[in-house]
């Protein structure tokens, strides 16, 4: 699979317990988001799919100390993916655990009217404080925000504001970038302030509530391109809009 036509989901939680349900609960979130879609394999050192028929059982059983390994659709012409690390404190937001839960899906036709629901689904299934859907090349550059001059030197790309480094922030409910497509829970929407019905009128056309009280937030109509100069404008004004966000509003 092109990385180029692969759209990557991220979102971060409390840390997972040993046989943590909420692990599960990601996964069958994903699959009830995409018709006919079943993360019953996993994948060899070869990279091969390998069946898994008690999928469920081993899936809490194999969740531990934060992570859960990757469960896949076992299709290598539409490949997907999903999979959870540990964040550990001395790199997590006021040094508290984090479970970060990694999803790749095919950027194509057929995925994407269900993104926002899968993103939810994760989102919600594993209690997450926020977490986001973006285009890889465009989540490539995003991820360049983030700077520090001892750890991590650099310039954000394309004029766009330096973030902090997640161990900077003061709490895990705070988003620490912008994707394309964006779940805020109510800790989150709440921090942040959103939203306000008149500055954020734009994002609001394109926002949903979800069914725990969070917020499903679209930045641009077509997936996010940063070679798009409206596209561009859009993030560049939406963190204008935020500076929670990154950490920015922090001393």
């Amino acid at each position: 699979m092109s990385q180029r036509r692969t759209l990557g989901l991220i979102v971060y939680a409390p840390e997972f317990a040993d046989n943590d349900e909420r692990a599960l609960a990601a996964v069958h979130g994903m699959e009830r988001a995409l018709p006919d879609v079943h993360l019953a394999w996993k994948v060899s050192r070869e990279g091969q799919p390998i069946a898994l028929p008690c999928r469920d059982a081993w899936l809490t059983q194999e969740t531990r100390k934060g992570a859960f390994p990757l469960v896949c659709n076992g299709d290598d012409r539409s490949p997907m993916t999903i999979y959870g690390l540990r964040t550990p404190p001395r790199q997590a937001p006021g040094g508290q655990p984090l479970s970060d839960i990694h999803a790749e899906l095919p950027l194509d036709k057929a995925v994407l009217p269900f993104v926002g629901n899968v993103l939810e689904g994760i989102a919600e299934g594993s209690r997450a404080f926020w977490g986001h859907a973006t285009p890889f090349s465009a989540g490539v550059e995003i991820a360049r925000q983030t700077v520090d001059s001892v750890h991590k030197p650099g310039t954000p790309p394309r004029g766009l504001p330096a973030l902090k480094l997640p161990e900077q922030m003061r709490s895990p409910a705070i988003p620490h970038r912008f994707g394309w497509l964006n779940y805020w829970s109510e800790a989150a929407a709440r921090v942040i302030g959103f939203p306000d019905s008149v500055r954020d009128a734009d994002l609001l056309a394109r926002s949903r509530r979800t069914a725990l009280g969070g917020w499903i937030v679209q930045l641009t109509e077509a997936p996010l391109d940063l070679d798009n100069a409206e596209h561009l404008d859009i993030l560049q004004r939406a963190y204008a809009s935020f500076p929670e966000i990154g950490g920015r509003a922090s001393p």
